[in-house]
C-alpha cells in the first residue's frame, strides 16, 4: 500500500497555511458530557491525556495574554433549536438547558475576561458571533483544542479557514470517543483544511517571539 501522506502531498493536498501573527485560543466544548461516564457522549476516560493538555495549552495562553474563546452547546427543552442535528444524534439532548454536563469541568473553567460562544451545532462559527469577535481583536490565526475531534473541533477548524482565519489544530488537546475517527479527521484536516500542531508546537507558538 503507499504512503497515504505521500500520496495525498504529490497530489497537491497539506499545503503550509503557516500560523498568522495574532492568535487566539479557541477550546471546543471542552465539558463535562464528554469526561462523565454517564453521559451517552462519554469518550471513554475520565481524565484523558487530551484533557490534561488542553490545561496546559489554556494556562500557556493566559500566562502569555493570548485571547482565549470557549464554547459550550445549550440547547432549549425538547432539543427543538438543535433542528436536524439533534434528529440526527439524539445524544446532543444532554446539551439541554440547565443540564450540568454542559458545564466545563473546573480546570477549564472560563475566566471572567473570556468569552464563551454558546451554539446549538458542530461548528463554533455557524450561527455565532465568534468571526466578528475574532476580526476586532485583530486575530489572523486560531490554535484549536476540545470535543470532538472528528465532530465539532473539526467542524470549527473547516469554518475558521472559510472565514479566512488560520486553524491550527493542537492534536494532543483533541478528544474523540474512539481512536480511529479521532486519527481520521487528523488526517483530513492537515490535508485539506488546517495545519496540525503537536502541544509543544502550540505552546511555543504562544511563547513571546513564537513563529
Amino acid at each position: 500500500m503507499n504512503d497515504l501522506h505521500a500520496d495525498y502531498r504529490s497530489a497537491g493536498f497539506g499545503g503550509d497555511l503557516g500560523h498568522g501573527t495574532r492568535r487566539a485560543l479557541l477550546l471546543v466544548d471542552l465539558v463535562r458530557a464528554y469526561l462523565d461516564p454517564a453521559s451517552p457522549l462519554y469518550a471513554g476516560d475520565e481524565n484523558p491525556p487530551a484533557l490534561r493538555a488542553s490545561v496546559d495549552l489554556l494556562a500557556a495562553a493566559r500566562r502569555h495574554g493570548t485571547p482565549v474563546i470557549h464554547t459550550r452547546v445549550e440547547l432549549a427543552p425538547g432539543g427543538i433549536d438543535g433542528g436536524l442535528f439533534t434528529r440526527k444524534v439524539p445524544a446532543l439532548r444532554v446539551f439541554e438547558r440547565g443540564s450540568e454536563l454542559a458545564a466545563a469541568p473546573p480546570v477549564l473553567a472560563p475566566a471572567a475576561d473570556e468569552a464563551v460562544v454558546t451554539k446549538q451545532y458542530a461548528s463554533a462559527f455557524f450561527g455565532t458571533s465568534l468571526a466578528s469577535t475574532l476580526r476586532v481583536l485583530g486575530v489572523d490565526a486560531l490554535l484549536i483544542a476540545g470535543a470532538s475531534t472528528s465532530g465539532c473541533v473539526r467542524a470549527s477548524a473547516v469554518d475558521a479557514l472559510q472565514h479566512g482565519f488560520v486553524p491550527l489544530v493542537v492534536a494532543d488537546a483533541c478528544l474523540d470517543r474512539d481512536p480511529r475517527p479521532h486519527q481520521a479527521a487528523l488526517f483530513d484536516l492537515d490535508a485539506k483544511y488546517a495545519q496540525v500542531l503537536t502541544l509543544d508546537e502550540a505552546t511555543t507558538l504562544l511563547e513571546p517571539g513564537g513563529a
